[in-house]
């Protein structure tokens, strides 16, 4: 096998339709960076990112020791602390217990009534318009709508929202690529006193006058000695906003995406509208919104026959490891009706997707009213679509059609 592999994420041809290059990663099994601020390998097997994923104390989810590389200016190092997602073992399980009961299966099967009508509502203005920019009418409004609804805060504010959104999932990922540019530090900086600032009076007004919401629960939660500090708090909520609604948004524009390039399965979904779940778990593994997942190795170990060492970080290539001809049948056809369907676009282990239920349904809701409110939709431009600014998704930041009505 010749050692002429070229993988670069940043590329956007490479972004735009990776699939060939992740096939041929995973002949290699483990590629290694070079020339790169970090130690960096990639695997693409199934069967390697599962068992990374899975194994929670070798590999770690913590990167704040490598996550200012080249930056010496502590201010721009004062970025607050990391979310859950930052955090491993017993510090990620305190976390996550605070907010996971808001997103049990229960719990969000509630608020499918509600997605119902928010997104008949969005669908009707967006036929009536005839041409529109999805993302704009459609897959970003559902999903920030609920989750405002869901902590508690106004979805006037949801154009904020996507400005913050926006912002903060900008450098995602491109440290472990390019290093940190110390402007956008400056501007994730800026943006966390300004969400500050903005839900510091939100939480003392709960702390006054409680409500069924989640930011009342964690405002209480630090006031009944779950050792929740305010910032702790901060970094929760601006996870679930700007989570809860950026993969989301994905997944919705994915999944018209992927009708569009497959009109014989957009026939066949709209003839049968049981299939959505299906549908929904096959544009996950097909058009997998989040492509890969990092790790840092806690001591020396081995992956794939090769040793990895302390540090070093992995990146788990979920978009690759969703289409494993050892694991799928069939892995580049595009089927709504798929039965097995084991794919890893949520993650693995402790750090599994929490939102995920709520993702599958707020995106079959959408999908829902899109089928049954158009007769069809169709691209409304031959130019390439704007991909989304972070590596770590495979996402079109806007998406024009044209609508007809049913």
């Amino acid at each position: 096998m010749s050692d002429a592999f070229v993988f670069n994420p940043l590329d956007p041809t490479t972004r735009r339709d990776p699939f060939a290059l992740y096939g041929e990663g995973r002949k290699r099994r483990i590629v290694r960076h070079v020339g790169l601020p970090v130690p960096l390998l990639s695997v693409f097997r199934y069967g390697d990112c599962q068992a990374v994923l899975r194994d929670d104390e070798a590999w770690s989810n913590d990167f704040r020791a490598i996550a200012f590389g080249g930056v010496e200016d502590p201010e721009l190092q004062d970025v607050g602390p990391p979310s859950m997602l930052g955090f491993d073992g017993d510090a990620h399980h305190r976390l996550r217990s605070l907010v996971n009961k808001a997103f049990t299966p229960r719990i969000v099967k509630r608020l499918e009534r509600r997605m119902a009508e928010i997104a008949a509502s969005l669908v009707d203005e967006a036929v009536a318009r005839g041409e529109v920019d999805l993302v704009e009418v459609l897959t970003y409004p559902l999903p920030v709508t609920i989750i405002a609804e869901m902590i508690g805060i106004p979805a006037a504010d949801r154009e904020q929202f996507k400005r913050w959104s926006d912002e903060a999932v900008s450098i995602l990922g491109a440290g472990f690529f390019g290093g940190v540019d110390p402007e956008r530090l400056r501007r994730q900086i800026r943006l966390r006193e300004q969400m500050h600032d903005y839900f510091l009076p939100l939480a003392r007004e709960r702390t006054r006058s409680p409500r069924e919401d989640l930011l009342t629960g964690l405002v209480q939660a630090e006031h009944e000695g779950s050792s929740l500090s305010h910032e702790e708090m901060l970094a929760m909520l601006t996870l679930i906003l700007v989570a809860g609604n950026e993969t989301t948004t994905t997944l919705i524009g994915n999944a018209v995406l992927e009708l569009l390039a497959h009109p014989e399965e957009e026939a066949r979904l709209r003839q049968d509208l049981s299939l959505l779940p299906r549908a929904i778990d096959e544009v996950l593994r097909f058009a997998s919104p989040v492509q890969f997942d990092p790790r840092r190795a806690t001591r020396d170990l081995e992956l794939g026959g090769e040793t990895v060492r302390q540090g070093e970080i992995v990146l788990c290539w979920l978009g690759s490891a969703n289409r494993d001809e050892a694991v799928f049948e069939s892995p580049e056809v595009f089927d709504v009706g798929r039965a097995r369907n084991p794919h890893l676009a949520f993650g693995l282990g402790v750090h599994y997707c929490l939102g995920s239920n709520l993702a599958r349904l707020e995106a079959e809701v959408a999908l829902r009213a899109l089928l049954q409110r158009t007769r069809s939709f169709e691209l409304a431009t031959d130019e390439p679509l704007p991909l989304h600014p972070s590596p770590v998704f495979r996402a079109a930041t806007a998406i024009p059609l044209r609508l007809a009505a049913a």
